[in-house]
């Protein structure tokens, strides 16, 4: 991607993070929470059709850019991101080329369906 600066951020993210509690009937209850809410840059780097079954799907794979942060350092495949009302699978997190802690990079893919 190219060189990043705070007006390229030009989108809204949330990244949620699958929870487990326990309510007053003491049964287990899971659901997705919202971790951390963000500025973003995306850019849409492939997508397919998959034909399976007689049925037709389609995949988006995608790549967010974020400022880095402690929060932000935290985010693994475990979790999902959340952007346009999609769900997107994230699939990797590395560290941006535009210098070291400055920029965090999300590979996420999402079903067309």
């Amino acid at each position: 991607m190219a060189k990043r600066s705070a007006g390229t951020l030009d989108r809204t993210i949330t990244i949620q993070r699958f929870t487990s509690t326990i309510n007053e009937f003491n049964e287990q209850i899971q659901a997705w929470a919202d971790f951390i809410t963000i500025r973003a840059a995306r850019r849409d780097v492939s997508d397919g059709e998959k034909y399976a079954a007689g049925q037709v799907g389609s995949s988006l794979s995608s790549r967010f850019v974020v400022r880095s942060s402690a929060k932000a350092r935290t985010i693994t495949p475990t979790d999902r991101l959340v952007h346009d009302g999609a769900s997107y699978a994230i699939h990797g997190v590395k560290e941006a080329d535009e210098g070291r802690r400055r920029f965090i990079e999300i590979s996420a893919a999402k079903d067309g369906d």
